[in-house]
């Protein structure tokens, strides 16, 4: 099945999506930061340029949207009724870089947290999370003193 956009069409719409500085990246900031966690974002040296960086605590964190990043057993990840084919091809492509970026930043002795779109959706489940990653953040810092 073809697109049912014409290809302008297509380019205006994938066009207005954001890669950076997206609204659950702002909540993600803004809660670490409220919890006394300074931080870098988007930090082109590493690899993956992470969402972001907590430098003193050898943490990355990444958010990834479900969709772009093919986030199994959820319904935002699933792929599009048209055009199939491409986005196979190019979702496993994400899959496979992620993999290498994510393997590549721990091996530089970086631990990589990863939140997915749907953890942050609903308030109940997002404040859970949040909770767990201020854990994973203090868990860190007892590692590395």
């Amino acid at each position: 099945m073809s697109d049912v956009f014409s290809k302008s069409k297509r380019s205006n719409v994938m066009s207005k999506i954001k890669g950076k500085e997206t609204k659950l990246e702002l909540l993600v900031r803004k809660y670490i930061f409220s919890k006394g966690f300074r931080y870098r974002k988007n930090v082109r040296k590493l690899s993956g340029t992470p969402d972001i960086v907590l430098s003193k605590y050898k943490i990355v964190i990444f958010i990834h949207g479900c969709f772009w990043h093919n986030h199994q057993d959820c319904k935002e990840g699933h792929l599009p009724l048209t055009n199939t084919e491409y986005w196979k091809e190019k979702l496993e492509k994400n899959v496979e870089r992620d993999i290498r970026n994510i393997a590549l930043l721990e091996s530089m002795g970086l631990k990589v947290i990863v939140i997915w779109e749907c953890e942050l959706k609903t308030i109940p489940i997002r404040n859970k999370r949040l909770e767990q990653l201020i854990d994973q953040i203090k868990q860190q810092n007892h590692l590395t003193k």
